[in-house]
C-alpha cells in the first residue's frame, strides 16, 4: 500500500535541506520499491507570505490526510516583526496540536567519524547515543492563561502558565519506559520537583508507571543538573524523558555533543504512530540559500520516518548505512568540517549519500 508523505520544506535552509531528503526518497522508490508519494504544501514565513497566515487551513488539511509528515524549518528575522499569533513558529506549534503529536523523540548520537567535531573531549562522548523523549503539546508552550498586561503598579508584564494533567504525563511516560525496554533499560526522568508543583506531580506520575516496567531502572534528576551532567559525563544516559520546555533546551545542549545540531533528526508522534519529521536545526537565514547547510539530520528523519511510522526497519537501515558510508569516504559540510575531510555543500551531500545507497 503506497504512503503519502505531506512535505513541508518551510523557510532558510528548509527547501535546500528537504530538496535532499527528496532525493533520497526517489532512490529509495526507484532502487528499492519503496512505495510513498509525496504532496508539498506551506507553512511558517512562506505560508504567510503567499497567504497571511503561517498555518494555511489546507496545510492542515493535506497533513491530516498524509501518512507522515516532512518537515525542514520554520523562521528567520524577517517575519520577527510580525504579531506573535502570525509568526512563522505558530505554524509548526499549531501543527503538532491539531495532529495531537505529543511525543517527541530525539536521538543524540556521535557517529566515530566525527568525534573530533564535538567541542568536548574524546574520552568524554566518543560512543555517545542517547534518546532524548520531550512532551510535545503540553505545558508552559501551550499552558493558558497566557499573554501580555499592565499591572496595577503600571508596569508591563508577561505571563505564562505551566501545567500537566495526569493523563497527559502518563501517556509520555509509557512512551519513554517502553522506549528504554528497546534499548538498555535506563530511564532518567528530568523535573524541577523541588521548586514546581507541575513538575513535582510529573514524578509522582513516574514513579506510579514503573511498577508496569520492572525490567527498566528509573531514575529522577533535577533538570539544572541535568544540563551539567550532559556536558560533564553525558554517556551515563540512556533514555531521559522530560516536559515541553525542559526537553526542547536539553535536547539542544545534547545536540552539540555530537559536534553539530545539522546532524540531528527528531520524530513527533501521535498516540498511533504517525508521526512528523525534522531536523532539530532552525532555519538558518546566515546561510539560506547558499547551498552550504548539512542535509543529513533531514535525510536521517527520513530513516526514522521509515522505521517508526512506517514499520520498514530495512530501508530505514539502508539510509543510515548510506550517511555512514557517506561519512566514511571522508564527505563533510561545513558544520562538520576538519583538516583531511572533502568540503562539500548540501547538493554535494545529498548525492553522495545517494551514491552510497545506490552501492548497497
Amino acid at each position: 500500500m503506497t504512503k503519502k508523505i505531506a512535505v513541508l520544506p518551510g523557510d532558510g535552509i528548509g527547501t535546500e535541506i528537504v530538496a535532499e531528503a527528496i532525493k533520497v526518497l526517489d532512490c529509495l522508490k526507484h532502487d528499492f520499491g519503496l512505495s510513498v508519494e509525496t504532496e508539498f504544501a506551506l507553512i511558517g514565513g512562506a505560508a504567510y507570505d503567499a497567504s497571511g497566515t503561517p498555518f494555511p487551513a489546507d496545510t492542515l488539511k493535506i497533513c491530516q490526510q498524509a501518512d507522515s509528515v516532512l518537515l525542514g524549518a520554520v523562521g528567520g528575522p524577517k517575519w520577527e516583526p510580525l504579531d506573535y499569533s502570525l509568526r512563522p513558529e505558530r505554524g509548526l506549534l499549531g501543527l503538532r496540536a491539531e495532529l495531537e503529536l505529543f511525543a517527541n523523540l530525539r536521538p543524540a548520537i556521535l557517529y566515530p567519524q566525527l568525534v573530533e567535531a564535538s567541542t568536548l573531549k574524546a574520552e568524554v562522548v566518543s560512543g555517545l547515543d542517547i534518546m532524548i523523549i520531550r512532551e510535545l503539546t503540553g505545558g508552559i508552550y501551550f499552558g493558558k492563561p497566557r499573554g501580555r498586561r499592565v499591572n496595577d503598579r503600571g508596569e508591563r508584564e508577561g505571563f505564562n502558565t505551566l501545567i500537566y494533567s495526569e493523563s497527559e504525563i502518563r501517556r509520555i511516560g509509557h512512551i519513554a519506559f517502553k522506549t528504554a525496554q528497546k534499548r538498555n533499560g535506563r530511564l532518567c526522568s528530568v523535573d524541577k520537583a523541588n521548586v514546581l508543583e507541575c513538575t513535582e506531580l510529573w514524578r509522582e506520575i513516574m514513579i506510579e508507571i514503573s511498577s508496569e516496567y520492572p525490567d527498566v531502572e528509573l531514575s529522577h534528576m533535577y533538570v539544572d543538573n541535568a544540563a551539567m551532567q550532559l556536558v560533564r559525563a553525558p554517556k551515563q544516559f540512556d533514555v531521559m524523558v522530560t516536559e515541553n520546555m525542559f526537553g526542547d533546551i536539553l535536547s539542544d545542549c545534547a545536540a552539540m555533543l555530537t559536534g553539530s545540531i545539522g546532524m540531528l533528526p527528531s520524530a513527533s508522534l501521535d498516540k498511533n504512530g504517525k508521526g512528523m519529521y525534522e531536523p532539530i536545526h532552525g532555519s538558518a537565514p546566515d546561510i539560506a540559500g547558499k547551498g552550504l547547510a548539512n542535509p543529513i539530520a533531514t535525510i536521517l528523519s527520513v530513516a526514522m520516518m521509515l522505521r517508526h511510522s512506517f514499520g520498514d526497519s530495512d530501508n530505514a537501515s539502508r539510509v543510515e548505512k548510506a550517511v555512514t558510508s557517506a561519512l566514511d569516504a571522508g564527505y563533510r559540510t561545513a558544520d562538520i568540517y576538519s583538516d583531511g575531510t572533502k568540503k562539500v555543500g548540501a547538493q554535494a551531500m545529498g548525492d553522495a549519500i545517494v551514491s552510497a545507497l545506490r552501492a548497497q
